[in-house]
């Protein structure tokens, strides 16, 4: 069999879309009812890298589809994290957000105010008229707009045909050029259409409008559902390498107005994005960590190292931020990364077997795939075998459990001599693997459990970390500022109404006297109201700690004495315009209730846009 292989730089011929009466829905490669089928045409298309190659981030776009939405902070953050990592010498080129909530509009302004020249700050939107208005009105020059493509889209959701939705999608893009707004068409769903018969005159019309206009109009090549392949040979629709070349060599598309958005359902994310790369797009869209719809896009971190090996320019991007990106969407967002995960993972370049630990004994070299020192800040994690010794036990427990100087062991205490004959006698009975991170960290809180925080601890701060949250916003509240005691009250009541864990809340002067108070159950007023005659509170801890400092103060925990349940109580200065403190608010909060509710309130946290959300039920 002869194969053919196409370098196609040959007269176009005429691209006409084929209106069906029925939808094309390629039974033959997706019979739903089974795998979808690969197939092949005998052709080859060579390479030809795009020139451009650059990264565009849908972190704030697709990836909140597969989270709960980040806050105005969070955003900031991570646009500088990215602006970090490549925007500063145009690697990752672009940052695609929302801009249909207040929320999403100042995040958009906040980054914005940072005059970054990369990423620069794109939009998205639905195709229509009123969100172009949106996009002018933010002074943002480019919007990605949903075009989608293949028959199943156009057909079976939006129920039209091809040309119906073809008209419609040109005249929103008409109406986006005569504002001046450059459009980013999104081809959704392009590895199910039909490439000859819609795709391809649609993207002429495109360019046709282009030279009109003196605009670009750009296409992002969207591989909704993964089908995508990389494979030489492969046929369309599923060939990537095919689909970009269509559009490059046939509708006459520049490379650099193209982009490939790709998700990861058969595995594909990454090698088909750079696919693209290699046959002639010069954009590769992607998230950090690949979050996404359904099972993710491409990771931002993973193309920026592929883009590197490419071309072998280091200096692009600044790697060891990688790690830094890592440790925010841990400790800031509470996503746990799966310890294997590629360069960020706690293990991702340990390993565990014996003869590589004896290995990377010899020569670090051997087993890790580069200097993760150098290049991403990530040291070789220290494995524990029986070749460890008393000092890589000490070594092993201040790593990874992150101690301060202060309270980092040596390898004399009495206790790291405990867990390293523990480990040797492992090693005596026949044992020939090294030992896991979780069996370490059952050693130490067997012998050193005064290191290892318990269950009860983990609660303990996630209560206090969310009613520090809550209680913060009702101390800034202005009716509580008012210091009226129906006003007070009357916001007190919205607030127990709303989280029914707070059994009291109360007010006191800078004395130390009761001003007004309130209890979540209607039909505890009476005991309260008996033990709390005449009472100040001038001497509890709850009220001197933010009198004496002017900071939030959480108690530990208690039995109360009004409900007999486990508490703690949250105290907060309430201070007026000038920043003077005129009051103490104060409040006790049922620890059991709290823990059983904590997911729902923890979800309802995080879709609020700044510390004193606009979303708060308790606000209104």
């Amino acid at each position: 069999m002869t194969s053919k292989f196409l370098h196609l730089k040959r007269p176009t011929p005429a691209l006409e879309m084929k209106n069906r009466s029925e939808p094309e829905l390629f039974r033959d490669l997706y019979p739903y009812k089974r795998v979808s089928r690969t197939s092949f045409d005998d052709t080859f298309v060579m390479h030809r890298p795009a020139e451009p190659m650059f990264i565009t981030d849908t972190t704030f776009r697709d990836g909140q589809q597969a989270r709960p939405p980040y806050s105005v902070a969070q955003i900031s953050r991570i646009y500088d994290m990215l602006h970090k990592l490549g925007g500063y010498s145009g690697l990752i080129r672009q940052c695609e957000f929302f801009l249909y909530s207040q929320k999403d509009r100042r995040a958009v302004e906040t980054c914005l105010a940072k005059s970054y020249t990369f990423p620069e700050i794109t939009a998205w939107i639905r195709a229509n008229t009123d969100d172009l208005k949106l996009v002018r009105s933010m002074g943002i020059k480019e919007t990605g707009m949903l075009t989608s493509v293949s028959d199943y889209h156009i057909y079976l959701k939006l129920g039209k045909d091809r040309a119906q939705a073809m008209q419609d999608y040109l005249e929103v893009i008409e109406k986006a050029l005569e504002m001046g707004i450059t459009p980013r068409c999104h081809f959704e769903d392009i590895t199910r259409a039909d490439i000859y018969g819609f795709c391809l005159p649609f993207a002429r019309k495109l360019m046709d409008l282009s030279k009109q206009s003196g605009l670009p109009v750009k296409i992002r090549l969207c591989d909704t559902m993964g089908y995508g392949v990389p494979y030489p040979g492969a046929a369309l629709p599923r060939s990537v390498a095919k689909i970009v070349r269509a559009f490059t060599d046939e509708a006459e598309v520049p490379g650099q107005w193209l982009e490939w958005h790709g998700h990861n359902d058969f595995h594909k994310g990454l090698i088909n994005a750079v696919t693209a790369w290699l046959y002639g797009c010069s954009g590769a869209n992607g998230t950090l960590l690949g979050f996404g719809e359904r099972t993710g896009n491409a990771p931002v971190e993973a193309l920026v190292l592929e883009y590197i090996s490419l071309t072998g320019d280091d200096d692009v991007a600044y790697t060891p931020s990688i790690a830094e990106i890592a440790d925010y969407f841990e400790k800031e967002l509470d996503y746990a990364i799966p310890p294997n995960y590629p360069f960020v993972g706690r293990d991702f370049n340990a390993t565990s077997a014996g003869i590589h630990v004896d290995g990377l004994a010899k020569n670090e070299e051997i087993y890790n795939i580069f200097d993760t020192r150098h290049i991403l800040g990530r040291s070789v994690p220290i494995i524990i075998t029986d070749k460890t010794g008393r000092a890589g036990v000490a070594y092993w427990i201040n790593h990874n459990l992150e101690l301060p100087k202060e309270k980092q062991v040596s390898k004399s205490h009495p206790a790291v001599g405990k867990i390293h004959k523990k480990i040797m006698e492992a090693y005596e009975q026949g044992r020939t693997t090294s030992f896991s991170h979780e069996e370490m960290h059952g050693l130490v809180k067997r012998y050193l459990p005064e290191l290892e925080s318990s269950e009860f601890d983990h609660l303990k701060e996630m209560a206090q970390n969310l009613a520090t949250k809550i209680f913060y916003r009702l101390a800034m509240d202005s009716n509580i500022r008012s210091l009226g005691s129906r006003s007070v009250a009357a916001r007190m009541n919205s607030f127990l109404e709303h989280y029914p864990f707070f059994q009291y809340i109360y007010l006191t002067d800078t004395q130390g006297n009761l001003i007004t108070w309130q209890v979540s159950h209607p039909e505890d007023k009476t005991l309260y109201r008996n033990k709390l005659v005449d009472q100040n509170f001038s001497d509890r801890e709850w009220f001197q700690q933010p009198m004496n400092t002017g900071e939030m103060h959480i108690t530990d925990f208690y039995r109360s004495m009004f409900s007999g349940k486990l508490c703690l109580t949250i105290s907060a200065p309430v201070l007026d315009k000038n920043d003077d403190i005129t009051a103490i608010l104060g409040g006790d909060i049922r620890f059991e209730e709290l823990i059983k509710l904590h997911e729902a309130i923890d979800n309802e946290e995080r879709l609020k846009a700044e510390p004193n959300g606009e979303n708060d039920p308790a606000q209104k």
